[in-house]
């Protein structure tokens, strides 16, 4: 068997486009050696220099985000990291697929689907995570710099280092050979010295399957 390739992932499970980009990835784990590696970070905090100029439904939004978030890293304190994958999805599922609010009775669903205790879900209403929580965005941040969103992505470059980008952002995810190319594609352009950005207006929405 080849040597997986490592994919590090930040994700905000509020972010319909990084739900799609992380379905994206999982399916490229079932067409290429790479072993997605997945980390939190958050809109909120990300946000937070520029609380006061945020139009007031999407500072509402991003003040609903915290919970998630905090949820998450407090599972990931207490059982591994192996666990947010399971997590995102069943958090993910129920935000994007099933329309389901943004609320700790759907946190708690999500928790018992994939078998972790209820009262995790008491972290999104405290800070007690936030140092944790504000550590692993910044480790994505740090990569690929501050003029991102989610998710971040890091691959290895021409020497190994890792190479993050924002992105890649698309709609519908992927699947198959596709999703095999356009992972390629991720790594060639990694791998390409002094590359940067390519991007273009959306003018589609999130289409989900």
């Amino acid at each position: 068997m080849p040597e997986k390739t490592p994919a590090d992932f930040w994700f905000d499970p509020l972010c319909p486009w990084a739900w799609l980009t992380s379905r994206w990835m999982l399916e490229v784990e079932k067409v290429r050696p790479v072993e997605v590696r997945w980390h939190v970070m958050s809109l909120s905090v990300l946000n937070e220099p520029r609380a006061d100029e945020l139009p007031e439904q999407y500072a509402e939004l991003l003040q609903r985000g915290w919970a998630p978030v905090r949820v998450l890293i407090a599972a990931e304190e207490r059982f591994g990291s192996e666990v947010l994958g399971p997590l995102y999805t069943a958090i993910g599922t129920r935000f994007h697929l099933q329309d389901k609010p943004r609320t700790m009775e759907t946190l708690i669903e999500a928790l018992e689907e994939v078998g972790l205790p209820a009262e995790l879900a008491d972290a999104g209403d405290t800070d007690a995570y936030d140092e944790r929580l504000r550590a692993s965005h910044k480790a994505g941040i740090d990569l690929v710099g501050q003029d991102v969103g989610t998710p971040v992505i890091a691959v290895p470059g021409a020497d190994g280092e890792q190479i993050a980008f924002f992105g890649p952002v698309v709609t519908p995810a992927p699947k198959g050979e596709a999703a095999a190319r356009l992972w390629d594609g991720t790594l060639l352009v990694a791998s390409t010295p002094g590359f940067y950005e390519i991007k273009r207006t959306r003018d589609a929405k999130p289409e989900f399957d």
